[in-house]
């Protein structure tokens, strides 16, 4: 899975180039993406352009994008907000429908079951074709799942092998038991998998280096596969916009793991041994 977060229009068709190449064909993205750089919306719109452009490419997709996020308001999952939101994202994407459109956080002081209503409209409407959400609690995703008639398919938390809360706190647990797609965000720590800049970061990274180097692949491809390996069967979102970048994430699948190898990654990201 990649992200698409804003580039120029022939950089982007480069970066999408090089996910299709690499067996990418999801792909993440929300209103949210450009605000504070480009602005609000712009990576949408500049989706939009690429579509606009190469038309083909989006059948060639499944496209997932995001709203709820209000700046400088925090969050809105309000019914009209929500409404509005997909009715902005399809405009600026130019398209007639999204494949999956998810709640980017949690507004606390909506209930439910209005966001249940709004979602349900869309997607009777044909808007959307499929509902998640992200960074959403277990607690919040079985209570919104009561009042949904759209099931939630997905789940969209933070994941790596620095970020193991979702392993712990029961998230992955909760995917299993309800099928929902996990589509790991930050699945390189924000970069520090790369450069680690401290004695935990640097043993995560020491434990994934042995694994790759045995693989002959580079540590992101370790990193990537080391989520994939828990039976939840997390996507990681590759973040980069650089093509050679997108194009190594297919080195994750080369990485068959052993448990003893795997749960080393773990013990170094907890700092203590197995109980």
């Amino acid at each position: 899975m990649w992200r698409f977060a804003g580039l120029e229009l022939s950089a982007a068709r480069a970066a999408i180039d090089a996910a299709f190449e690499a067996g990418i064909t999801l792909f993440d993205t929300a209103d949210i993406y450009g605000f504070g750089e480009q602005g609000f919306g712009k990576a949408e719109e500049l989706l939009g352009r690429v579509f606009a452009d190469a038309p083909e490419y989006r059948d060639r997709m499944v496209l997932a994008t995001k709203g709820g996020i209000t700046p400088p308001t925090p969050y809105n999952s309000s019914a009209d907000y929500l409404t509005k939101a997909i009715d902005d994202s399809l405009q600026r994407l130019g398209t007639d429908r999204i494949d999956l459109w998810q709640i980017h956080r949690p507004d606390i002081l909506t209930h439910p079951q209005e966001i249940a209503r709004a979602v349900e409209a869309a997607h009777s409407a044909g808007k959307i074709r499929a509902f998640g959400v992200s960074n959403f609690t277990p607690s919040q995703i079985s209570t919104l799942a009561q009042f949904c008639p759209v099931p939630i398919v997905s789940t969209q938390p933070e994941l790596s092998p620095l970020r193991i809360d979702t392993i712990e706190n029961g998230e992955l647990d909760q995917a299993i038991a309800m099928d929902l797609a996990v589509l790991a965000w930050s699945p390189l720590g924000g970069g520090r998998i790369g450069d680690p800049s401290n004695a935990r970061e640097q043993n995560v990274a020491g434990a994934l280096s042995g694994v790759a180097a045995s693989h002959g692949v580079s540590r992101t491809a370790a990193a990537y596969s080391w989520i994939m390996a828990h039976p939840a069967r997390p996507i990681p979102i590759v973040g980069s916009q650089n093509p050679a970048r997108i194009a190594e994430a297919a080195d994750a699948f080369k990485i068959t793991w052993t448990r003893a190898d795997w749960y080393s990654v773990l013990v170094a990201a907890r700092g203590v041994p197995l109980p």
